[in-house]
């Protein structure tokens, strides 16, 4: 079970499977200001069985309902609870400045900031033990289930930082988190597991510590840090000391304070139309605070439901909409990308796996809220991710909480749910930069950085040297092989200088560089794409980290690959440039079979080659075709790293693992650089072959500083990233606009525009096709002639933040 109850957890536990969820539908104020008038009339027993039942819904909500302690996994898991709370118990020594001895809470030099982190951070965990102890008292089959000496010990401890640190004397320090959120939601979870056993002097003192470090001004205005999952949090913790304070107000004041979440943003942090969500201004964060937010709202919602401050703002329902906009995009075979967990993909203990875990968990107790079509669709997908699953299964995960293995074992067992595939559809997600791919087979996943959105993120000692992340990252998995490929201690072994898809400077970076909370972000504009659900095209003005090199690197996403073309790739840092064609982890001993033109090559460690390739192939993972050749630059190699060297709270204990890379070398200082490559995720030797003799399956239109395109006559797709205005091919743009074209059997065309740098008023876009009528198009178009060829004429399309627009025409 989880002790560590802070947001580098991510997700606390979810709601009990016997609780049905349910959200408004009747259009109501945006919350209470005051409680009603009915709850005016209502008298104090009223009143008090009101909150009576609230904390009764939170205890099931937090420690689950409907499972068996005698039954695995939950018996383990108990028992593993109750282990944890025994060594608690016995290694608690209150004392001035801590109550266990290596958590040390009082910073003996406020003054100075530097270490005043990691005191706070203490403090919040002192009660987040306290916490764990409450859970296996109240739990059964742990062992110490309603043990007094253990319900005295948390007590005890609960008094004890009361009166040494946690009370209205003390001075916030160190980290605003630990007093606003995590201290106060911990304290308050384990008032609700203990009512019955504290006086009414110990309830009022210690919600009144609450209100000294979370005062109503928190949620005063949207902004700082009160915004998105920071601010549902927020209102959890108010919620919950209105409950175990018996004060209606402030329920009232959290749940009106909730309704700035719900709408769209344009700006800040939030979810997007688009399904974007941001946090910290600029980092792309659906699988950390984004899965914060969505497992918060979704338990009060639960918690609330049917009580005098129910959630009624309209808006609570657009929310549900997030899970197939936003979330459901990023979990391929049960596992959330990496690209969008900002520097949580450092932490040790936790992967690509775990981080979705508890969001399939909220999934299915939102679920319960939704509409029965929603409801039946979520619980097939859900039930999909954790059945394909090979690599760390959900429910044999020692990071799972009890209830969330609960809700989800019972989804499993249900033999009435089908497992639903996973879907093949292209997304863009223009206002994070991000783009997913999604095949019956494989998926994809790429990271981007622009002036809108951050290189990478690094705060707390965190993601020290996840620098190139936002440099063209791209991820990908497929059948049989993959799913394992970010969870297998591959960010303390990965070479963070060549990973997969990447254009970059080897220009020495210093760890943290930008400085933490920096966010640091190129001056580029021109980063996004477009795409019709199927097919996409995207591009990349990629301006280098702390580097003067520039590069124009697009992606076109297609049935069985991802064509991958880079140009004007130009620097002047003293130092080599490299773009990454592809970096697989092989684990501690693999040895996969490496075909260049297909001759293998060795496979001892520290073997490495440069030669003219046309196609490669590396067995049970990929094959790569280079158009016309390239030299390519192969490398195996045992790399050795530590947590502790990208993550200052890391353990030192060093990781080997295997890697094949392969790479273009562009040299050093280059002046407008390109490369041109096919990745082929699960291809066999022989497709590779094929596919690399095949020379007109791929028509590359152009490749410059100006313009990149494409052509596959066999699919009937055109994509081009103007640059600049131009010609590629049959296509011509009056302005740098990003454009795919999609000819379909059916006699139709698809015409997709975006303008990724915003910067777009008017746009003229001429394609040298017989085109016989316009079936539709977006309201942003004003005009259209057909004939021998189609001109298609936009009006402002700036404002629109790299959003697509599509016009479908009749071509026979």
């Amino acid at each position: 079970m989880t002790t560590a109850w802070s947001r580098r957890a991510l997700l606390a536990t979810g709601g009990g499977t016997a609780l049905a969820l349910g959200l408004p539908t009747a259009a109501s104020a945006s919350g209470p200001a005051a409680l009603p008038a009915s709850a005016a009339s209502t008298t104090a027993a009223d009143a008090a069985d009101e909150f009576a039942a609230l904390r009764a819904k939170w205890r099931d909500l937090y420690l689950g309902t409907g499972f068996s302690p005698t039954a695995e996994p939950f018996k383990s898991k108990l028992a593993d609870l109750g282990n944890q709370a025994s060594g608690f118990r016995s290694t608690m020594a209150p004392a001035r400045g801590s109550l266990w001895p290596d958590l040390v809470y009082l910073d003996p030099d406020p003054d100075t900031d530097t270490e005043s982190f990691g005191f706070s951070a203490n403090m919040n965990t002192g009660y987040n033990r306290l916490r764990t102890m409450a859970e296996a008292y109240s739990q059964p089959g742990t062992g110490l289930t309603g043990d007094t000496g253990l319900r005295d010990a948390v007590i005890t401890g609960l008094d004890h930082l009361h009166a040494d640190v946690f009370n209205e004397t003390t001075a916030r320090y160190g980290n605003w988190w630990n007093w606003q959120i995590g201290a106060p939601q911990a304290l308050m979870d384990t008032c609700v597991l203990l009512h019955d056993d504290l006086t009414d002097a110990q309830r009022a003192a210690y919600c009144k510590a609450v209100d000294t470090f979370l005062p109503d001004s928190a949620v005063g205005s949207y902004t700082g840090t009160s915004t998105g999952a920071n601010r549902v949090d927020l209102c959890r913790g108010i919620i919950l000391r209105g409950i175990v304070g018996a004060d209606a107000a402030k329920i009232a004041l959290a749940v009106a304070a909730l309704s700035p979440v719900f709408p769209y943003v344009t700006t800040g942090d939030g979810f997007y139309p688009d399904g974007s969500f941001v946090q910290h201004t600029s980092i792309p964060y659906i699988g950390g605070y984004g899965a914060v937010l969505n497992d918060g709202l979704g338990r009060l919602f639960a918690l609330l439901r049917g009580s005098t401050w129910e959630i009624t703002d309209p808006g609570s329902r657009q929310f549900l909409d997030t899970i197939d906009a936003a979330i459901a995009p990023f979990i391929y075979d049960g596992l959330m990308m990496d690209n969008v967990s900002g520097r949580g993909i450092t932490r040790v203990g936790s992967s690509d796996h775990t981080r979705a875990h508890g969001v399939m968990a909220s999934i299915v107790l939102l679920g319960m809220g939704a509409g029965p079509e929603e409801n039946a669709r979520w619980r097939a997908m859900v039930k999909g991710w954790l059945k394909r699953d090979y690599h760390a299964p959900a429910l044999k995960s020692g990071s799972l909480s009890l209830v969330n293995t609960a809700r989800l074992q019972t989804l499993l067992d249900d033999t009435s749910v089908t497992a639903s595939p996973e879907p093949s559809a292209h997304r863009v997600f223009h206002n994070m930069d991000r783009a997913t791919h999604r095949r019956r087979g494989w998926g994809a996943g790429l990271s981007m950085a622009s002036a809108r959105i951050a290189h990478y993120e690094f705060g707390n000692g965190e993601n020290k040297r996840g620098w190139h992340t936002g440099s063209g990252w791209l991820q990908w998995w497929g059948d049989g092989a993959g799913l394992e490929q970010y969870s297998d201690a591959y960010w303390p072994t990965v070479d963070p200088y060549r990973l997969p898809g990447t254009t970059v400077s080897r220009k020495k970076l210093a760890d943290g560089q930008g400085g933490a909370w920096a966010n640091p972000k190129p001056g580029t504009k021109w980063v996004g794409g477009t795409g019709d659900g199927e097919f996409g095209t995207t591009g990349q003005h990629l301006q280098g980290l702390a580097s003067t090199m520039h590069a124009r690197k697009s992606w076109f996403w297609l049935d069985d690959c991802v064509v991958c073309l880079g140009s004007g790739i130009t620097s002047a840092d003293g130092a080599g440039v490299e773009t990454v064609v592809d970096n697989r982890c092989l684990g501690t001993s693999g040895t996969p079979r490496l075909l260049l033109d297909g001759k293998a090559q060795p496979t001892t460690q520290g073997w490495t080659t440069t030669r003219t390739t046309t196609w490669a192939h590396l067995d049970r993972h990929a094959g790569y075709v280079f158009p016309g050749g390239t030299e390519l630059h192969a490398l195996r190699e045992e790399r050795t790293g530590a947590w502790k060297d990208i993550n200052d709270d890391g353990t030192t204990a060093p990781n080997t693992r295997r890697y094949v890379t392969l790479w273009q070398d562009h040299g050093t200082d280059p002046a407008d650089s390109g490369y041109a490559y096919i990745l082929l995720p699960g291809a066999s030797s022989a497709r590779t072959a094929a596919r690399a003799a095949d020379t007109g399956w791929l028509q590359i239109l152009a490749n410059d500083a100006r313009r990149t395109g494409i052509r596959v006559p066999s699919l009937g797709f055109t994509g081009v990233n103007f640059w600049e205005a131009g010609t590629a091919g049959k296509v011509t743009a009056s302005a740098p606009v990003c454009v795919q074209i999609h000819e379909k059997r059916d006699g139709t065309a698809t015409i997709c525009v975006s303008d990724p740098s915003r910067t777009v008023t008017g746009l003229t876009l001429t394609w040298q096709r017989h085109v016989k009528s316009v079936l539709s198009k977006a309201e942003t178009v004003t005009g259209v002639r057909t004939g021998s060829s189609v001109t298609v004429t936009f009006g402002d399309l700036s404002s629109s933040r790299g959003a697509t627009h599509t016009v479908r025409v009749r071509v026979r």
